[in-house]
């Protein structure tokens, strides 16, 4: 129960001590430089400037403005743009084969259509001239029929002719014995005798001529 009492005074003063080794080491000494930003002590927090503005810091950030200016223009000029020039280079020696071969292939296509042309051409001249000698040759064979046909015709008209003379000179012989029987007859029936066969062919003969 006695050591209470001791312990309720000590404590106080241990806190008291603790606060004034604080105070001790956050003061520092009157233009120490800070370590970690490069500002004297005290003033870190007094001004509030943005840092890029910070007229103290112009000659640092310059000095790395110039330094990552040149990095990066050395990445270009070394790496970035000959790339980029490669990649150009190829692409237009591409775009120059590609134009020279279409211009190979139109080339080829135009003498292919030509030589179509002039082939459908001579394939046309030629149906002509087959269709122009089958024609003729047709028509030559035509008239070779006709004329064969109307030599056959004029020779069975000519014997039709001949046999149809034949004919008509038998019937008109046939006629005149006819006529000669008949007029016998009919003499002998008109006059109850014979009359010589002489005078009744005379007798006929002479009214035909009549």
């Amino acid at each position: 129960m006695s050591a209470t009492p001791a312990l309720a005074e000590s404590t106080p003063i241990k806190i008291a001590q603790a606060e004034t080794t604080t105070e001790t080491h956050d003061a520092a000494p009157a233009g120490e430089v800070h370590t970690e930003t490069g500002v004297p002590h005290g003033e870190e927090h007094a001004t509030g400037v943005f840092p890029p503005f910070d007229q103290s810091t112009f000659a640092s950030q310059l000095l790395w403005l110039a330094i990552t200016f040149g990095v990066f223009y050395l990445i270009m000029s070394k790496i970035v743009i000959p790339r980029i020039g490669g990649i150009l280079e190829n692409r237009h020696d591409r775009i120059a084969q590609d134009l020279d071969e279409a211009s190979r292939l139109k080339a080829e296509a135009d003498a292919a259509i030509a030589t179509y042309e002039q082939e459908l051409s001579a394939a046309k001249s030629k149906g002509h001239a087959i269709a122009a000698d089958a024609r003729d040759s047709a028509k030559a064979r035509a008239d070779a029929e006709r004329a064969k046909i109307e030599t056959s015709l004029h020779e069975k008209i000519a014997a039709a002719e001949t046999r149809i003379a034949d004919i008509k000179s038998k019937a008109l012989a046939d006629v005149g014995s006819i006529a000669e029987e008949t007029a016998a007859a009919v003499v002998e029936s008109l006059i109850g005798g014979k009359v010589a066969k002489a005078d009744i062919s005379s007798a006929v003969k002479s009214a035909a001529a009549e």
